[in-house]
């Protein structure tokens, strides 16, 4: 071998290596409480990073530089010490020092987070589900002092607290246990205990959180398919009434909370959201981790909401509505990848931040649930076990929501199981009958050669979930974000892309009209509605339904109007004056 002779191609080699390195773009893929994370003064947050180049970057909180002695840097980790006395909840991002900024995401201050399991902490269980061994949650009574109650128990049973969503007097334990033999003997020991409602065990393996059904060949692009919700009709009101020289509308700022992991910002569509948002002039923010593909079921479903117009992939509504907007701040968030009780958690981390709007593109089935040919629905499915917990989990957090925060609302998915949303028991969350949860099912674009208000200009989708809990359809159908500009991206389809088209218009709603209440919302976009489908009768659900049906008091009580018994499709044009309307008559 000749060393002399190879060794500058192995320079080169390094060269163009470190060249690489040095160009992949900074991004926060990874935002994580660790240390003790039942402290509530002093916060300790692990940041994960890619493309971080030499040095410590400058870490922004909040439109402030955290001091340097506040962070510290292990490879691609960065560990932050906050103290929460002085800081607050806020968008977090990274500039490091040849100016290169990152993604920013949304750091709260609040004190909910629970951890999830690893890959040994799981086990299959009888239903053939992955479970969490050794990591419950217990609802305590609220009677009791939550955390001094969990410690206690925790010192009776050689567990540890861990985690802990203390609004709702839920604390997460680590048992002592090695099998699920183990653990269902502790739970029901727990369960047993005086000052426990409920013992809250996690089925993920991680969590999907995805409700998202293959797009079929009459599927159109998400531009066509929103025809069928007047999606352009309503962002030309908006930019020409809110202005109006004669009758200008003020508007307000909203912040909307997205229960999802993460969004890819190298698509074209989130580009130009890398550092800092807010500015003299208001626009639409987003917050988020960083993915590593663009058509991932967050990038999808934020991208309904914020995606830049005309790169080729999604169309943002929210984004479209920037030119007369107070700036509406999207907070993709997640906690951790500790199943449904994470979605809480994070749920109860936002609204405490400040969010009037909630997105829930998620849902489970009992194992054993049928769908609307009598068939056992196989995705997203839980176990007895497991659904027992979470319907009391969501039963507190609603029952906190109405007390605390009776003015937020909450956008749900029906689901894509051809089942039956409101079936109790079987369907979570939009079984739940509360005035702060909004259920959305899907449609899509007929063939039929009729007017955009004509009930056959869309048809029921066949997988979306069903019956009178769903309280509008919106367009089921949306065209994913692609890697480079000017491509078409593919389409995807699920009620989980119809329930951002309402939450964005819900915000924007909120925006016009802050004094709305939640049941003043749901009245105003079903008094809205378009419809579709036949002529409804009132006589018990089938097939051939999809929402609860419209009804004479929703139409001015005109018992002989077209649209009473139909199923209500959304209509955001309409959905939007109304709200201006409401500006006089709301008190």
């Amino acid at each position: 071998m000749l060393p002399h002779l190879i060794a500058p191609g192995f320079a080169l080699l390094a060269l163009a290596s470190t060249l690489a390195i040095a160009a992949e773009p900074l991004r926060i893929t990874g935002l994580q409480r660790c240390g003790d994370v039942l402290s509530a003064v002093q916060q300790q947050w692990c940041v994960s990073t890619r493309g971080l180049a030499q040095g410590t970057p400058g870490v922004h909180l909040d439109g402030h530089v955290l001091p340097a002695a506040r962070v510290t840097r292990d490879g691609d980790t960065l560990r932050l010490n906050l103290d929460t006395a002085r800081l607050d909840s806020g968008p977090l991002w990274l500039q490091d020092a040849g100016g290169q900024a990152s993604n920013p995401v949304w750091l709260s201050l609040k004190a909910s987070h629970v951890v999830p399991a690893g890959p040994g902490e799981v086990a299959k269980n009888m239903d053939g589900l992955t479970t969490y061994v050794d990591l419950v949650s217990l609802l305590i009574e609220e009677r009791h002092d939550g955390l001094q109650e969990a410690r206690r128990l925790a010192d009776k049973y050689g567990a540890k607290v861990v985690g802990a969503i203390a609004p709702l007097n839920v604390y997460q334990l680590r048992l002592p246990v090695s099998d699920l033999v183990q653990r269902d003997a502790m739970v029901l020991r727990l369960g047993s205990e005086v000052s426990v409602d409920a013992v809250v065990i996690e089925e993920s393996a991680p969590e999907k959180g995805e409700e998202r059904e293959p797009a079929d060949a009459q599927a159109r692009p998400g531009g066509e398919e929103w025809a069928a919700n007047r999606f352009m009709d309503a962002v030309n009101f908006y930019q020409r009434r809110i202005p109006a020289r004669d009758a200008a509308v003020p508007v307000s700022p909203v912040r909307i909370g997205v229960i999802e992991r993460d969004v890819d910002f190298d698509a074209p569509d989130f580009a130009d959201y890398l550092g800092p948002c807010r500015g003299e002039r208001p626009r639409t923010c987003l917050y988020a981790r960083d993915a590593d593909k663009p058509d991932g079921h967050g990038s999808t479903v934020a991208g309904v909401l914020a995606a830049r117009w005309e790169q080729g992939g999604n169309t943002g509504f929210l984004r479209g509505l920037d030119p007369a907007s107070p700036g509406f701040e999207v907070i993709v968030e997640r906690n951790s990848d500790a199943g449904i009780t994470a979605n809480i958690a994070a749920s109860v981390n936002l609204v405490e931040d400040g969010v009037r709007v909630l997105n829930w593109s998620w849902g489970i089935h009992r194992v054993g649930a049928k769908n609307v040919e009598g068939d056992e629905v196989d995705s997203l499915v839980r176990s007895g076990l497991a659904m027992s917990g979470y319907e009391e989990l969501l039963e507190e957090f609603f029952l906190w929501l109405r007390k605390e925060h009776p003015d937020v609302v909450v956008i749900n998915s029906a689901g894509n199981g051809a089942s039956y949303s409101g079936t109790d028991e079987y369907r979570l969350p939009s079984s739940f009958v509360t005035e702060q949860l909004l259920v959305v099912g899907g449609h899509q674009r007929s063939e039929r050669p009729v007017a955009v208000d004509d009930p056959a200009y869309v048809v029921k989708r066949a997988a979306s979930n069903i019956d009178a809990r769903v309280d509008i359809t919106a367009a089921a159908c949306v065209q994913a974000s692609t890697a480079q500009a000017d491509q078409r991206g593919e389409v995807h389809c699920g009620t989980s892309y119809a329930t951002p088209m309402v939450a964005g218009v819900v915000a924007a709603m909120l925006s016009i009209n802050p004094r709305l209440q939640p049941e003043q919302l749901r009245l105003l976009l079903r008094r809205s509605a378009m419809t579709l489908g036949g002529e409804g009768d009132f006589e018990p659900m089938d097939a051939e339904d999809l929402t609860a049906p419209i009804l004479p008091s929703e139409r001015n009580y005109q018992l002989n109007d077209k649209d009473v018994g139909r199923s209500a499709r959304l209509d955001m044009h309409k959905a939007l004056d109304l709200a201006v309307q409401s500006r006089d008559r709301v008190r």
